[in-house]
């Protein structure tokens, strides 16, 4: 049994079949979902062919640090913003061996929200070599942690398949 949805499954089993057809890598870079979207991909036995490996960017540190996020772009836009989204899933391509990264941040709840960041509010990149790196907003409005997380794993993984 596992702690994933089965539509969730489903949508990640065949993002890695598209990978493993294209043979391409892939690589996370999540903030609000702490790794859920490489805990996903690496529920599906034979991952490994695929899944290169998934940063877990929580803190502006991490995602300076790690991604190479530069820190006057998340002092001036915030962490949870377009251009830190782009920078993440740039910065997951360029410090890894992927070929595809895909990244998340935003404002999960229950707190943290404003009038300008509310709770729900998710950004997400995905960077592929040669490509334009492709950028999707959410606002999923305050439905509680747990949906706002899973709902962007779906979205995130949608994403990596139309870099594909």
């Amino acid at each position: 049994m596992s702690m994933f949805p089965r539509r969730l499954i489903h949508l990640a089993e065949l993002t890695l079949v598209d990978a493993r057809e294209a043979k391409l890598k892939v690589a996370t870079a999540e903030s609000c979902t702490g790794g859920l979207i490489a805990g996903l991909l690496t529920e599906i036995a034979g991952s490994s062919d695929v899944v290169e490996r998934g940063f877990v960017v929580y803190s502006n540190e991490a995602k300076r640090d790690m991604l190479g996020v530069p820190g006057d772009l998340i002092a001036d836009v915030g962490a949870v913003s377009e251009p830190v989204a782009r920078a993440m899933a740039e910065g997951a391509l360029k410090n890894s061996r992927a070929d595809i990264a895909v990244s998340v941040t935003g404002v999960a709840g229950p707190g943290g929200g404003t009038p300008m960041k509310p709770v729900g509010l998710v950004h997400f990149g995905a960077a592929r070599a040669g490509r334009s790196i492709l950028h999707e907003m959410q606002l999923f409005g305050d439905i509680g942690r747990e949906e706002i997380r899973l709902k962007s794993v779906e979205v995130a993984l949608n994403l990596m398949r139309r870099m594909m």
